[in-house]
């Protein structure tokens, strides 16, 4: 037994582990990952993590009257990185796509009422959309929340009813965008299946383990996470 262990499960209790980077992606990644929720479809402001600190902070009031229609947030150790990028670029045939350096976004769908973020949860990703914002990949990944009662059955984004994937296409290509915008900010180039989401979790797994993967060792060996 590692003679630490004691102080490491003291420190867990005694500390809240970095959402991005002290808290572990689960064991059975990319099938079943930890979602970090940011949002929820009730909030009338944008809450962001904050990479530094940790802590969830308000990034902005949701300025036009779209909302979140999912839990939103972000899949701890991960990264969008180069190996994001490139798979954007292969994917779209450009060759200006770069990661935009942020964890990787996951909607989740669930039948309950949360009514707020800043919890962890297990999600069952089906797929994804390929959203470019400007030129950097920003790609959201669509996931039921495990065991939820209606939705975690379905295994697939083919499983998903047009209409849910509308108003998630809906609200990422216009909330950022004024109404006198002549054009989108952003993209969605590709709706995605489950495949494809698993690769591009790896990926941003790699790019983590590329760029950050320190800082998240440090992490879950101080807190004791395994």
């Amino acid at each position: 037994m590692d003679r630490r262990e004691p102080l490491q499960q003291i420190l867990g209790m005694l500390f809240k582990a970095h959402p991005w980077h002290g808290v572990p992606i689960g064991q059975h990644a990319p099938e079943v990952v930890t979602a970090y929720i940011e949002l929820v479809p009730t909030d009338t402001v944008k809450y962001e993590l904050d990479k530094y600190t940790g802590h969830l902070m308000i990034d902005r009031p949701q300025v036009y009257s779209n909302f979140c229609p999912t839990l939103y947030g972000v899949i701890p150790q991960t990264y969008c990185g180069q190996q994001i990028a490139a798979f954007s670029n292969e994917r779209t045939g450009r060759e200006d796509i770069v990661g935009d350096k942020d964890p990787l976004d996951i909607c989740v769908l669930c039948e309950k009422d949360i009514f707020h973020g800043d919890i962890l949860l297990q999600a069952r990703p089906i797929g994804g959309l390929r959203m470019i914002d400007r030129n950097e990949a920003d790609d959201k990944i669509v996931a039921v929340m495990e065991g939820d009662a209606v939705y975690s059955f379905w295994r697939d984004i083919s499983d998903c009813p047009q209409p849910v994937i509308d108003r998630l296409r809906h609200y990422f290509l216009t909330y950022k965008r004024p109404p006198e915008s002549e054009g989108p900010p952003c993209q969605i180039t590709h709706i995605y299946g489950r495949e494809e989401a698993y690769e591009v979790i790896r990926r941003a797994q790699a790019d983590y383990s590329t760029h950050l993967s320190d800082m998240g060792r440090s992490f879950s060996t101080a807190l004791g996470n395994r």
